[in-house]
């Protein structure tokens, strides 16, 4: 791994989860000396109890290559060994039948990978670096800021072990030229950030719960499905969704509303509802296996957070989760963590390491674009378990590809732009995806008007004047 010569700041890193992972990564490889704190204990270890039993596998495209290649390329391709391309969604009806719908029309690919894995890998790497220390079991109680040595924080974490006796673990304080959160959707960084400055911040709850099943393998680790597909089963309001696994297993997750799920509170309810509305899953997960889960696994909160900025000076700054949580219906979460860390280097880059120029410009240019994929994500659900079945969404995605056959990059699905162009920011990817939508709207109802009065011949000819149309706006 190329490396900056060795730096004399120091940085703290809070949250070992994959954004701080890769975060304190790539801040040793620039030269920093990094200590990474997490609140829990070591995942590797066998004792450990929080394992991400609430996981639900991760997507893993361009955007989140690009900066794990961006930190090492070599590291890279170490962690990223057991992933299982996945080229289209397969949409599963009641009566069992399946669809497939491809991500691209040139064989592109999202990638399934087992979070808790990919965290484990990650921890691996921070182990082989000299320059990284982690520090497992500590909670960050306190972020202070030394006004009399340059603003230059000081975090003060308590163990989270429980003692025997009546005394408190004791607080333990250390100093840091710079701090930099990543520590989830519930960040303490955040919440300590928001004495020092005027952060606006909004967190909202969506009203869907989740709760992790288990495909297993078939017969001599055979996978029961298509592994190249990401399988889907929509049901306007819930919908059941699995993702293939590099030992032939799946990661399936049932989503739905919350007054949904408490009322499944018993094996006969579960059984009916399945038998209902996913007859093909059953067989495929297990009986015993489902009921055990909606008893036993625990149930998941979807969160969205918002906020703005995200520094204090060039002395704190908060990253992935801790800066834009979102839902997962667009697979972004993880990715876009990944990517806050290629854009902060980039900055850092620009200013020559200047971390108060860099961290501003960062909250001032990155907020759009975050809005942006939160908004966007959120919007996916109604596609995923309400649109992809439907006939309307089946004419559009036509519409879609057909234009980008006829004019390549002049027009570029949404999907495309998100997960498989990595040089096009989100915000600019949903700009162009808004105004793509008005054109196809626009054809379809040109189109079936047409077609209504003057028959099929002419609607083709109506769609050729409409094509014609559309590449003189877009240039």
């Amino acid at each position: 791994m190329n490396s900056y010569e060795p730096r004399e700041e120091s940085v703290a890193i809070i949250g070992a989860g994959l954004v701080g992972c890769l975060a304190a990564l790539n801040f040793a490889k620039l030269g920093y000396y990094v200590t990474l704190f997490e609140l829990r204990d070591d995942p590797r270890l066998r004792d450990t109890t929080d394992k991400n039993l609430r996981s639900i596998n991760l997507a893993v495209s361009e955007r989140g290559i690009k900066s794990l290649n961006y930190v090492d390329l070599e590291m890279s391709l170490r962690v990223l060994s057991k992933i299982v391309p996945m080229r289209a969604r397969m949409v599963h009806d009641l009566e069992g039948n399946q669809k497939s719908i491809p991500y691209g029309l040139h064989g592109e690919t999202i990638n399934s990978i087992d979070r808790g894995f990919l965290n484990v890998e990650l921890l691996n790497e921070i182990d082989m670096n000299n320059n990284i220390q982690i520090l497992f079991g500590l909670k960050l109680v306190k972020l202070d800021f030394n006004k009399k040595n340059n603003d230059n924080p000081i975090v003060y974490f308590q163990s989270n072990k429980k003692k025997d006796d009546d005394i408190s673990n004791p607080i333990q304080s250390y100093e840091f030229d710079f701090v930099v959160g990543a520590d989830g959707a519930y960040s303490q960084t955040r919440f300590q950030l928001q004495k020092f400055i005027r952060m606006n911040f909004e967190q909202e709850y969506i009203d869907t719960a989740y709760i992790e099943l288990v495909i297993p393998p078939g017969k001599k680790n055979s996978y029961q499905l298509d592994p190249q597909h990401l399988h889907i089963w929509p049901r306007e309001n819930f919908m059941l969704m699995a993702m293939p696994n590099h030992d032939g297993s799946f990661t399936s997750t049932f989503f739905g509303p919350w007054d949904l799920l408490k009322n499944l509170n018993n094996d006969e309810k579960v059984l009916g509802f399945f038998q209902t509305n996913f007859p093909d899953s059953i067989n495929l997960i297990g009986l015993q296996k489902l009921l055990y889960a909606f008893k036993y696994h625990p149930k998941g909160a979807l969160v969205c957070t918002f906020c703005d900025p995200y520094n204090y000076k060039g002395k704190c700054i908060i990253i992935g989760d801790a800066a834009h949580s979102m839902v997962p219906f667009y697979g972004q979460g993880m990715n876009c963590g990944f990517e806050d860390v290629r854009v902060l280097t980039d900055l850092l880059k620009k200013h020559n390491f200047t971390t108060e120029l860099a961290f501003q410009e960062y909250s001032e240019t990155r907020n759009k674009d975050l809005i942006a994929i939160i908004n966007l994500a959120k919007e996916n659900y109604k596609e995923m378990s309400q649109r992809v079945n439907t006939q309307q969404f089946q004419i559009r995605k036509t519409i879609d590809n057909l234009l980008y056959r006829i004019l390549g990059d002049k027009w570029l699905p949404l999907y495309t732009m998100v997960s498989f162009r990595n040089d096009i920011p989100y915000s600019e990817a949903i700009r162009r995806g808004r105004k793509q939508y008005n054109i196809i709207t626009g054809i379809q109802i040109g189109v079936a008007t047409v077609g209504i009065l003057a028959g099929y011949k002419y609607s083709r000819s109506l769609f050729s004047s409409f094509t014609n149309m559309i590449i003189k706006s877009l240039k």
